[in-house]
């Protein structure tokens, strides 16, 4: 402002004193010392901690917070960070400003961690100094990872997935969505048994955790139970075993269900023939002649619970003549579906007969003349349903399309040559005449199950899907890549890492 109006102004200086110590020309402060001198004279780190021994299990990689918290860190992360600041004493003396990592050997067992810190010293000066701790790690098996190591066998808590239907779609698809979240982290052995998977937990709170985890991305109904293995009279210590049974629902995606007339009221009518299109923690029904849609939750579906008129397995292929549109293309929930009539032949009778059946669906957006579409057969199917006997004079359509349909044998020619694959949980199975598992079997439900990853965008969305290592496009791929057979793309698929042979970096 001086400057503007032209007035002298007079430049500030500040004044510089000699050390009270060694001489030197510095800027003043309250001790009349220079910072040299100051630290020649105070050592603000004394007191502190510069050697630290911590507890290390191996097998599960946590580190000991006493008395009984084992916290799981990886090196030079900032869980280790905090835990190794946490376990400093008297650091509250001074004020903590900075905290680094020092490099060491991983295989040294040293952990060194570069502390810079301030505090007040002679006549209000605070003074800034920079110390490095020294954190020994010893090895100690926790409490679980040693009853693990002494027996492998010994568990405290089971968890009994079960869903009584005639396939295991709904499985492959649990597997997907707990490595992806890494559920089943704790699980000290996991089997595979005919109708479900068993898992199995060193601890109570593991196992309630996951089934915890269950519920939110199923319907499901759970019951537990708790058995007596030993105990001390002296102490009043007991030891149980404990069992989480889980059903899930039997109704899976696609699947066509004729609610009961009570649930059918509840939902404004809906119905009472509907599709299942997505299941998570809830239930989504679509009414494919109308697009109205409602979720179901678990407590409303086990409330009254009710079985599928049939099932995605019973589907038949059909041809689409003719297209209609009745109405635009409507959003229910996160998909779209577009009402029409349309004329379908079955495939088995296409040119054998004239059966024709004129049908509406809700796929008007997406079929064409001339496409095939999978479908339930209500003309053939003989059906002794309860629930549907419990309306009189309902109006059954002859035919209830699902999704369009694909040429299988394209597909299963594409899938020799997949880019991509998905992982699998370590499982045993079970070898007992009750639990036997069909191998045969297993691979064509699996294959479909692929089939469905590719279709569904929504349903990739909550698995990791990894590329191939080996992948090598192949010339039949080539020749079909124009066909209208859905792919995952390249930008959905994760890069798989590993340690390379001479552990320098990191592989794909």
């Amino acid at each position: 402002m001086a400057e503007e109006v032209g007035m002298f102004r007079v430049q500030q200086t500040m004044g510089s004193v000699l050390c009270c110590r060694c001489g030197i020309l510095m800027a003043p402060n309250a001790a009349n010392m220079c910072v040299r001198c100051l630290r020649s004279e105070v050592d603000i780190t004394e007191g502190l901690q510069k050697h630290v021994i911590i507890m290390y299990c191996p097998e599960c990689e946590s580190y000991l917070q006493p008395p009984k918290t084992w916290i799981k860190a990886q090196l030079e992360s900032k869980e280790l960070l905090a835990f190794c600041i946490k376990r400093l004493k008297n650091l509250s003396k001074v004020k903590l400003v900075q905290a680094d990592f020092v490099w060491t050997e991983p295989h040294s067992k040293r952990i060194k961690v570069k502390l810079r810190v301030q505090k007040e010293v002679l006549n209000g000066v605070v003074l800034e100094q920079a110390y490095v701790v020294e954190y020994v790690v010893q090895d100690l098996m926790c409490e679980s990872c040693s009853r693990v190591q002494a027996n492998p066998d010994q568990w405290v808590a089971s968890v009994q997935l079960r869903q009584h239907v005639s396939h295991r779609r709904t499985f492959f698809y649990l597997e997907q969505v707990i490595l992806k979240h890494d559920a089943a982290a704790r699980a000290i052995k996991i089997k595979q048994m005919d109708h479900g998977i068993d898992f199995f937990f060193s601890n109570r709170s593991h196992g309630v955790k996951f089934v915890e985890f269950i519920g939110k991305v199923s319907p499901i109904k759970s019951r537990h139970d708790k058995q007596l293995v030993s105990h001390d009279t002296k102490s009043n210590n007991y030891n149980y075993k404990y069992t989480f049974s889980v059903e899930i629902c039997p109704i899976c995606r696609e699947d066509l269900i004729c609610l009961p007339p009570k649930v059918a009221n509840s939902l404004g009518n809906l119905g009472p023939l509907v599709l299942c299109t997505k299941v998570t923690n809830s239930i989504v029904l679509l009414d494919p002649f109308t697009l109205r849609y409602t979720f179901l939750d678990a407590e409303q579906y086990w409330r009254a619970p009710s079985k599928a008129l049939l099932t995605s397995r019973q589907l038949v292929e059909y041809i689409v003549l003719d297209v209609e549109p009745v109405s635009s293309e409507v959003n229910v929930g996160s998909s779209k579906y577009g009402l029409a009539d349309f004329q379908v032949a079955r495939m088995s009778d296409f040119g054998r007969n004239d059966n024709i059946f004129t049908v509406r669906a809700h796929l008007g957006h997406l079929l064409n003349p001339g496409d095939r579409a999978l479908g339930y057969d209500l003309y053939g199917a003989n059906s002794n349903d309860s629930e549907l006997d419990k309306y009189k004079g309902l109006n059954i359509p002859e035919v209830i399309l699902v999704k369009k349909s694909y040429d299988e044998e394209q597909r299963r020619r594409r899938g020799k040559n997949r880019q991509w694959k998905l992982k699998s949980l370590n499982m045993e199975v079970d070898d007992t005449a009750r639990g036997r598992v069909d191998e045969e079997k297993l691979i064509e439900e699996f294959e479909k199950f692929t089939f469905d990853v590719e279709e569904d965008k929504e349903l990739r969305s909550n698995m990791s899907l990894y590329k191939k290592k080996d992948y090598q496009p192949s010339d039949a791929a080539s020749m079909t890549d124009g066909e209208d057979v859905p792919l995952v793309p390249l930008e959905e698929l994760l890069e798989e890492l590993g340690l390379s042979e001479d552990g320098e970096g990191m592989s794909e």
